[in-house]
């Protein structure tokens, strides 16, 4: 737990600071051609995407879960409400307009699709009271908020893995973008369905 509350904390103490100036000139993240409000999108979306990550770290600390199941809840509330909710639909409108080609962009609208769709389904079942599927929903939620921090790390060895066979600068962000969104999303919802599936330890084995 405590480990990745460090690395979240420093995935966005490097991510947010220059989005929090509301200058275009600082976006890490060029402006495709005919949509103007892109910037503005993608500023919603970071800051919306921070209380996500912020909340679900949260959601998931069992001591929190377990003592204060009322902070729990009112946290779940703002993770979805204040959180992954309007930053998965701002990453679909970003993805139809991504500056880094026709794969990238079908891949980041995909990933938005499951975020909201998750999101919604885990809020859906606890509004039902069917905690269990509401657990589930939101274990994949909780993986799709780690979809952009997932990315960064991949980036890098895409980048180097596909330098050799892309030597044009602007081919080689667009497909190093691609792999490194698809291996992420590919990890997480494995791992999320690894961890749904797997079987509790007997207490005789603890």
């Amino acid at each position: 737990m405590v480990p990745l509350a460090l690395l979240v904390a420093a995935f966005l103490a490097y991510s947010l600071p220059p989005y929090l100036t509301f200058d275009p000139a600082r976006s890490r993240v060029p402006a495709p051609t005919g949509f103007a409000a892109h910037y503005w999108f993608l500023v919603g979306h970071i800051l919306f995407g921070s209380v996500a990550i912020v909340g679900v770290i949260l959601q998931v600390w069992p001591w929190l879960r377990r003592t204060h199941p009322v902070v729990h809840r009112r946290i779940g509330r703002v993770y979805d409400f204040g959180g992954a909710i309007p930053s998965a639909l701002m990453a679909l409108t970003i993805g139809l307009f991504s500056p880094f080609g026709p794969a990238a962009g079908a891949l980041n609208v995909a990933a938005a699709l499951l975020w909201l769709g998750f999101t919604i389904a885990g809020w859906r079942a606890v509004r039902a009271r069917r905690f269990a599927d509401h657990r589930k929903w939101m274990v994949r939620s909780f993986a799709m908020t780690m979809n952009t921090l997932l990315s960064r790390v991949y980036a890098p060895f895409a980048f180097l893995g596909l330098g050799p066979w892309y030597p044009e600068q602007g081919a080689l962000i667009q497909a190093a973008s691609t792999l490194a969104g698809t291996m992420s999303v590919l990890t997480l919802l494995l791992l999320s369905q690894w961890w749904l599936d797997r079987k509790p330890k007997p207490a005789s084995a603890r």
